[in-house]
């Protein structure tokens, strides 16, 4: 049986066309393994606004990106559910002031009107206030400083200019955004096509790069992992996908492939891929996108936190999408993993990524 296995495993590697490499490492989360270079800070100002906030938002979601919304309070007064529904989508917000004011111009108490304004307006709205705040223009002094220390607010200016504001196009967007390295923010707008067109080709560039988007750190204004100070890993419920060929590999055949799709095959029983998610909430959809080597089904149970959750079956080699709904399960970080366990040597199972909702 062990030889025959072997046999097996060889067929398939040609087949495919890749190599497999085993992993013994302890379960790691998928940001750590996808992120070898580190962090960068992607920001929008001046929303949110009815025109385009939704379509930012699932760009951002569909692209697997995470970013820092600074929200002028005004606007977020006006539309409330839009700066919720910003959240809910695994962003960070900010305070870009009330009004968006040449804020050195202004008298201390009149900055304090316009920040204070904008937290109240966010907060009325998440339940939370903003711990970041960007200066309208990038303008800042003395005073302002002063004050937003008062309020316990991080100044946040920026490394890298899109200049999509000045009329730049999408491709000079997506080379800007290309100019980020480690810890630095990149300053872009809610409210422009050519911003929202630039988002695929920005994930695309920053993941080629080893680069992931973050969080910005209260404490430095610089970005840094999603996890880091205090601030909440990427929630099961907000469209979370997670590549499986990024995930912590076991199991004694476990290895990736680079057809039909990039990912990875298991190809015996328990073998399997494995990443840590944190859930703040107890209900999700999962969808595995995968596939059988052949016209056999293939079978891939789901487990959380140790339990079985349920099981994904692919009726074929052609790629498809399951899923399994309204699924149970711990809040917190949570282990998350995909398993053979019932493969009876003669297909194996081909796995893409993985979508929590």
């Amino acid at each position: 049986m062990f030889k025959a296995k072997l046999v097996k495993v060889a067929l398939a590697l040609t087949l495919f066309g890749s190599l497999f490499s085993i992993s013994m490492m302890p379960t790691a989360s998928a940001a750590d393994i996808n992120c070898p270079n580190g962090y960068v800070g992607l920001t929008f100002d001046d929303g949110p606004n009815p025109g385009n906030t939704t379509n930012l938002l699932n760009a951002l979601k569909q692209a697997g990106l995470r970013a820092t919304m600074f929200n002028l309070g005004q606007n977020a007064r006006n539309y409330p559910s839009l700066v919720r529904d910003q959240v809910s989508a695994g962003m960070w917000v900010g305070n870009h002031s009330y009004t968006h004011p040449h804020m050195t111009a202004l008298s201390s108490s009149q900055m304090s009107s316009e920040i204070m304004q904008t937290q109240q307006a966010i907060q009325s709205a998440t339940g939370a206030a903003p711990k970041l705040f960007r200066p309208p223009y990038g303008e800042t002094n003395a005073t302002l400083k002063s004050v937003l220390s008062q309020n316990s607010l991080t100044e946040v200016l920026w490394n890298v200019d899109s200049q999509d504001w000045n009329g730049a196009s999408t491709a000079q967007i997506v080379a800007a955004a290309g100019r980020l390295q480690n810890g630095d923010v990149i300053l872009m707008h809610d409210q422009y096509q050519t911003t929202l067109q630039a988002i695929p080709q920005i994930a695309q560039n920053l993941k080629s790069r080893g680069l992931c988007s973050g969080m910005i750190s209260p404490s430095t204004g610089r970005a840094v992992a999603p996890d880091s100070e205090g601030a909440p890993p990427p929630s099961g419920g907000t469209g979370a996908k997670i590549e499986a060929e990024s995930m912590t590999k076991s199991g004694t055949y476990t290895g990736n492939i680079s057809s039909p799709f990039n990912g990875v095959a298991l190809y015996a029983n328990g073998d399997s891929v494995k990443f840590t998610q944190n859930f703040t909430s107890g209900t999700h959809n999962f969808s595995l996108r995968g596939a059988s080597n052949n016209s056999n089904m293939a079978r891939v149970d789901l487990k959380i936190g140790g339990q079985t959750k349920g099981t994904f079956y692919f009726g074929g080699s052609s790629p498809a999408v399951y899923t399994l709904n309204n699924v149970s399960h711990g809040i917190g970080n949570q282990a998350v993993e995909l398993v053979v366990t019932a493969d009876n040597g003669t297909w194996d199972a081909l796995l893409d990524y993985l979508e929590i909702n």
